[in-house]
């Protein structure tokens, strides 16, 4: 009986040993496990009610059976409680609020219990593995990793990675890419989630990261730091831009990623079903890194507004569907490359549109100044583009256009404040016809124009004002001030600005970064 019962507890250690290693999980998690089902079996014979503990020893594997009882001076629940009097019958050393532990005898599982006990174990090891699984691959986001296609389904595909199973949706997926079962994969980890079902892990083939890290295992010079991918803009299954750097001025960042008869890149292509890659030496000046974005088109000019992270390209006439590419597939690759929106122009459209600004301003100038075409182009030309400039010129400076002298600066400065003035006296009327309240004129930064801008949008009160949002000011789509050229910084500083003046918070509030522009905005015009 005894080398029975030695072989069963060897038996018991030996599964555990079995199951740990087969799940690369603990040992002593599948022994917890083990313990648990056997305290569930032995409450089933015991009684529910009582609170028993097992404990497997985890050298020799033999079970032992407890019953755990509180030592207390009035008994209300025979099943967890025992008196002091009976207590210190079975061990001296006990006082009230101790606990004392009553072995069992062993217990021989029945049929039931049995089954119970290997759901509980296999319930347990069944979390321990997942577990094990979320800790190994969550830490592993961002990296490729290979494996082999274990079902296809709608799809998706389910891929094997040895030690858990990941998932490739269909939109990760590159365009017209088949997998079979047992196909070997390689992707890019995206994201592991912890879920009711064990953790999920999301695998990728289109995302740009992911070409971004086949380069880096091809391309020794990337793994090693000295040429660094600085973005990457993907069409899965089509075109790919990828901007690199080299910190070592002797290697040449395209070069070394192209490799020997271009056979570092191929390598990618081969992987990306064969994505045609542009790699393109990316530059701090802005405006030479997006005309090498947009390779393989000639670019003749570029103007940046830096303010709206816009740029103006301007290539010639013959360029232009190359500029753009199929179905807008080089200038939208160059954009997301960038982060720069960029706006296309043929030389003949930049030269109308340029025509068209000309005639608009001269026009603008003649009416606003009562002069002739002559006078109002030479102002042009000299660079003044709108009548306030003028007031600010001194008139010696005009005086040294040619053509004029000082008493045609004179007149014109005159012509300027006076037309100036005018418009002001005409915006004010707007305003009041409007209703306006003058405290929102007050608020500094804001022009007689800006002002009826706002009425005309409604915002006549300082609590309207008070009440938007700086997006909602300078919104390219649809704020309220924004033919008005204002950056977010300045349109914060108004709305805050209405939000003191409204009483929303008083001086002594206005101490966060948010607030200063305001303070600076208000202690610039007191000192003007």
């Amino acid at each position: 009986m005894e080398s029975a019962a030695s072989l069963n507890r060897l038996e018991l250690l030996q599964v555990a040993d079995t199951v740990a290693r087969e799940k690369l999980i603990d040992r002593d998690i599948v022994l917890e496990a083990m313990e648990e089902a056997i305290q569930k079996a032995a409450r089933a014979k015991y009684g529910h009610e009582n609170d028993i503990r097992a404990n497997i020893d985890r050298s020799t594997g033999e079970i032992l059976l407890a019953r755990v009882l509180e030592v207390v001076e009035i008994v209300e629940n025979d099943a967890t409680q025992i008196t002091l009097d009976t207590a210190q019958r079975m061990s001296e050393d006990v006082e009230v609020g101790s606990f004392l532990s009553e072995p069992l005898p062993p217990i021989d599982f029945g049929r039931i219990a049995a089954q119970t006990a290997k759901q509980v174990i296999v319930q347990k090891v069944r979390e321990a593995e997942r577990e094990r699984q979320y800790q190994e691959y969550k830490d592993r986001v961002g990296d490729v990793i290979n494996g082999i296609v274990k079902r296809v389904e709608y799809g998706n595909v389910t891929v094997d990675l040895g030690k858990a199973d990941a998932v490739v949706r269909r939109d990760e997926m590159l365009p017209r890419e088949n997998f079979r079962q047992g196909d070997r994969i390689r992707a890019y980890i995206y994201d592991v989630r912890q879920e009711q079902r064990g953790p999920q892990i999301f695998l990728s083939r289109s995302h740009p990261q992911f070409m971004a890290k086949l380069f880096s295992q091809e391309v020794p010079e990337i793994y090693d730091g000295i040429i660094e991918i600085k973005s990457v803009a993907r069409d899965p299954g089509s075109r790919a831009k990828i901007a690199v750097i080299s910190s070592d001025p002797s290697i040449d960042p395209v070069g070394a990623c192209v490799g020997m008869r271009g056979s570092r890149v191929q390598a990618v292509v081969n992987e990306l079903q064969g994505e045609k890659i542009d790699i393109i030496q990316w530059s701090p000046d802005q405006a030479s890194f997006i005309v090498n974005a947009l390779a393989p088109a000639e670019v003749a000019k570029v103007v940046l507004d830096e303010e709206a992270s816009r740029i103006e390209v301007v290539v010639p006439d013959d360029q232009l569907s190359l500029a753009i590419g199929r179905r807008g597939q080089n200038v939208r690759l160059a954009t997301q490359l960038s982060g720069w929106d960029i706006d296309i122009l043929t030389e003949e459209e930049e030269s109308n549109r340029r025509q068209a600004e000309f005639t608009e301003r001269t026009n603008a100038f003649m009416e606003a100044l009562d002069v002739d075409e002559t006078i109002a182009q030479l102002l042009l030309t000299e660079g003044f583009t709108s009548v306030e400039e003028i007031i600010y010129e001194p008139a010696e400076s005009l005086a040294q256009i040619e053509g004029f002298d000082e008493e045609i600066a004179e007149e014109l400065i005159r012509r300027a404040q006076e037309y100036i003035q005018n418009y002001h006296s005409e915006m004010e009327e707007k305003r009041q016809a409007l209703g306006v309240s003058d405290d929102i004129v007050n608020i500094e930064v804001l022009s007689p124009p800006m002002v009826v801008a706002l009425g005309e949008a409604g915002v006549k009160e300082l609590d309207d004002l008070a009440d938007l949002s700086g997006d909602e000011l300078v919104s390219d789509e649809d704020g309220i001030l924004k033919e008005f050229g204002l950056d977010m910084d300045t349109a914060n500083a108004i709305v805050m600005e209405a939000r003191r003046l409204a009483g929303w918070f008083g001086d002594e509030e206005i101490e966060s970064g948010e607030e200063e522009p305001v303070e600076a905005e208000e202690s610039g015009a007191e000192d003007a």
